[in-house]
């Protein structure tokens, strides 16, 4: 039988189904095309039958299934199929291809447990009703055989996508709960490691008849070579992480096997996992996290974590897209009398710059919600916390919230605008000092402004807030730039819009080694430079590009995998040749701002130009503010200009 991928481009139901001629009168394409809707039933019916006995070869099986695996992806709701007995068709091959090694690597057999699985995941994602009539038929103790790992990582994925459609209806949750703590063991294990497998057992194995030919032509469908069966792998290892949390997630929601999903060195894991770029619709690890917050045990646990705590402390200043669930996860933490003096001397120097917060997302008011529960009970907590640094910054936020804002509320519109008067002439002084190179004196400057500038001119203040943080850049101390640029962030308008902010984030994140924060701001700043510019001509920024080539190199979903096994002596061949790994990193930077263009409704025809870079480094950076002035080079105008 010739392989079902050997076409250059992947057939339709109906090219295959032209493809047929034969006179089986089980033919599954010959009766799809039999327009009499009751006999077409009743020959599917006897088609499934014909293919569930498991002491019969027939090798369109897998062409059959190949047909299956594309309908249920296009019309997962149609129940024909579902009452006709595809569910007991699948049991059967499943139960086949994990008892029968032999049958199992003959012709092209080994396709069929990945279909099959699929099919099931498929038809079961939507509608309870499938799901309930999926257990049934018996589809837990096959899709077990594969979580186990009886096959490879490939069928291991579709086994927990299909397991956590089933374990998230109340109807069908008991019969997989039925292996509870096996599963939630494995699933563990499978969210802990499966990068490691992906790495180890295909994308780090460089020469191509080493490869699985069968996981080749899974992942690209008999299209592509290399390059893009690593794209896809990075892809599909994204997707089995995140779906094995996703089933964790549907037992923690319920306060199930917490004992085990706490366990402290799984906690940390699930601080790297992320999902990636390749798979940003998915809250990942943070996602479980923040179920287990909902939880007293949940909550005891991350609490006694430092590592988890400084985690969410990062996500809560960044512009990745869950942001608020860190926040999330350090409010319910706060709240807690039993964990809030746990935590609050990690977490509140992070929450006092979201303070001014208005909205994120659905989520309004935040800022004043973060006020509140780090104020609750102030006056007592004064006498419980240790930390004077935090004693200071709840200080300032009692007074930036409560104390000044009272003064300020009867402040008259004449007088608003005098002070916005005055702080502009101290702004303008500071900047003068600043462009003299005097950084200390220009934070002096910009302190009094902020303490002179009232709350309500908040474009004012966000100025103010990111020139400073420009200051503590230069001064090499980039968690005072962070808090600042984070303050500037908060106060724009919509939140994590201004661009200069964004980049000097960016640029601090960078100085602490925090590389997906850093590369998430630096994304959001060039969204900013594309969005706002009216030129025909689009301009990334070179230095930004570099920033995004660097950190999607460091965030990488392989890079701990690869640091692990490059040059090992393992029965699979690694790579270890960086350059190739570069021009990879570099495709997907080119590809992710393609992306970004047509996200932004820019056409495609617009030229991308990149600029000539200019980074202001080291002990002499006055002597290369002075060059770059003289030059004039927009590049060093992104850093400085407004201040």
């Amino acid at each position: 039988m010739t392989s079902i991928f050997n076409t250059t481009t992947p057939k339709t139901i109906n090219d295959m189904v032209m493809d047929q001629m034969c006179n089986n009168p089980c033919c599954f394409f010959c009766i799809m095309k039999e327009p009499d809707t009751s006999l077409r039933r009743s020959g599917l019916a006897t088609c499934f039958k014909e293919m569930s006995v498991i002491n019969r070869d027939d090798q369109q099986h897998v062409l059959v299934l190949s047909g299956l695996w594309n309908i249920a992806m296009a019309q997962p709701d149609d129940p024909e199929f579902i009452s006709l007995g595809i569910f007991d068709c699948m049991v059967s091959l499943l139960e086949k291809g994990t008892n029968d090694r032999s049958w199992l690597l003959r012709d092209q057999n080994i396709y069929i447990p990945y279909y099959a699985s699929h099919v099931i995941g498929s038809y079961t994602m939507n509608k309870v009703e499938f799901a309930e009539k999926a257990v049934l038929a018996g589809v837990i103790p096959p899709l077990m055989e594969l979580l186990r790992g009886k096959i490879s990582w490939v069928e291991q994925r579709v086994a927990v996508r299909a397991l956590g459609h089933l374990a998230s209806y109340e109807r069908t949750f008991e019969a997989v709960a039925a292996y509870e703590e096996e599963l939630v063991r494995l699933t563990m294990n499978l969210a802990s490691t499966c990068l490691d497998q992906v790495y180890t057992k295909f994308v780090g194995v460089k020469d191509d008849n080493k490869r699985s030919k069968y996981h080749c032509d899974l992942l690209t469908r008999g299209v592509g070579g290399l390059e893009m069966e690593n794209r896809k792998a990075e892809e599909w290892a994204s997707q089995l992480q995140c779906w094995s949390l996703y089933l964790l997630n549907c037992f923690a929601c319920k306060e199930r096997s917490l004992n085990l999903i706490c366990n402290q060195g799984f906690l940390v894991d699930l601080c790297g996992m992320w999902g990636g770029l390749v798979n940003h619709s998915s809250p990942a690890g943070v996602g479980l996290i923040r179920i287990l917050c909902y939880s007293k045990y949940g909550r005891q646990n991350i609490s006694e974590s430092k590592q988890v705590l400084e985690n969410l402390c990062h996500l809560s200043r960044s512009s990745d897209d869950w942001q608020y669930m860190g926040i999330d996860c350090l409010l319910l933490l706060l709240k807690d009398i039993d964990t809030r003096y746990k935590v609050i001397e990690i977490v509140t120097m992070f929450l006092i710059d979201l303070v001014e917060l208005k909205s994120l997302g659905d989520r309004s008011n935040l800022g004043e919600t973060i006020t509140k529960t780090l104020l609750l009970d102030y006056k007592q907590s004064k006498f419980r916390i240790k930390n004077s640094h935090v004693l200071k910054a709840l200080q300032q936020t009692w007074e930036l919230k409560v104390e000044r804002r009272k003064r300020e509320k009867t402040m008259s519109v004449e007088k608003i605008e005098e002070k916005r008067v005055l702080v502009n002439l101290i702004k303008q002084q500071a900047n003068h000092v600043f462009w003299l190179g005097d950084v200390e004196e220009a934070i002096k400057m910009y302190n009094e402004a902020l303490d002179t500038c009232p709350l309500k001119l908040r474009k004012e203040r966000m100025v103010l807030y990111s020139n400073r943080a420009q200051c503590y850049l230069l001064l090499r101390d980039p968690d005072a730039a962070i808090g600042d640029s984070t303050r500037a962030l908060c106060l724009s308008n919509p939140t994590n819009s201004h661009g200069k902010s964004l980049w000097r984030r960016s640029q601090a994140y960078d100085m602490k080694g925090l590389a997906k924060e850093s590369l998430m701001d630096c994304i959001m700043f060039i969204n900013s430079v594309t969005t706002t510019t009216t030129n025909k001509r689009v301009k990334i920024p070179y230095y930004a590009a570099r920033m995004i080539s660097k950190q999607m190199e460091a965030t990488w979903l392989f890079v701990n995998a690869q640091s692990k096994f490059t040059g090992s002596d393992d029965d699979y061949e690694i790579s270890s040749n960086e350059d190739d790994h570069q021009l990879e990193c570099d495709e997907m930077m080119r590809q992710m701002m393609r992306m970004m263009m047509e996200k932004k409704s820019i056409a495609s025809g617009l030229s991308t130009i990149i600029e000539e870079p200019l980074i202001v480094k080291g002990k002499n950076w006055r002597s290369e503010m002075e060059r770059a002035r003289r030059r004039n080079k927009t590049a060093f105008n992104v850093m400085a200009q407004s201040m």
